[in-house]
């Protein structure tokens, strides 16, 4: 990672982090399971990873999702033979303000790391990459008994560049973009 998308990254994270949580919230730890598809995915490819959130009692919270898809470059292609991409991004997330209700919809924004790794067939090249990347979803959490719940979402992931890779930060659309459905227990605490 160059060191512009890295100091972008962390002035993102910061802004992030200074948002005020009430005293009075709910923390959300899920585990999920999902798939990633369209724009840059070849075929459906299976993914998986966690949450941790911070929702107040207010509608306004934050959230740290990372997730791997091994073979996101479709291992069976002519030309990879083997590769993942794996995200870790700091979110924004605005819910309905009812923390006791059967079942919260949200919507979430952010900014993080898309990590792309791929080798290709006989070992010609290798691709190992970090870049700023931004997610954007819409989801809900389902109360199911006591602290526990099942929250589905779907995401799409776009990745960020340089445009003019001279000095000064102009940041454009980057290649790489897919979008994720997943499905999770969550626990509440």
């Amino acid at each position: 990672m160059t060191p512009r998308p890295l100091i972008v990254s962390i002035a993102l994270v910061s802004l992030l982090a200074a948002t005020a949580v009430p005293a009075r919230a709910d923390i959300l730890l899920t585990p999920f399971l999902g798939v990633t598809f369209g724009a840059d995915t070849p075929t459906r490819q299976f993914t998986y990873g966690f949450s941790a959130a911070v929702l107040s009692q207010g509608m306004i919270g934050l959230e740290f999702d990372a997730a791997l898809t091994p073979n996101f470059f479709d291992s069976d292609s002519a030309t990879f033979a083997d590769g993942n991409v794996s995200t870790a991004m700091l979110n924004l997330m605005i819910s309905s303000s009812a923390q006791g209700a059967p079942l919260r919809p949200y919507v979430s924004a952010g900014a993080g790391v898309l990590h792309s790794r791929a080798t290709s067939v006989g070992n010609v090249f290798e691709l190992n990459d970090n870049q700023l990347g931004l997610d954007v979803g819409v989801g809900a959490i389902a109360k199911l008994a006591g602290t526990t719940g099942l929250r589905g979402d779907i995401r799409y992931f776009r990745s960020l560049q340089d445009a003019n890779g001279g000095d000064g930060i102009d940041l454009d659309l980057g290649n790489l973009d897919f979008w994720r459905a997943t499905l999770g227990l969550s626990f509440r605490f």
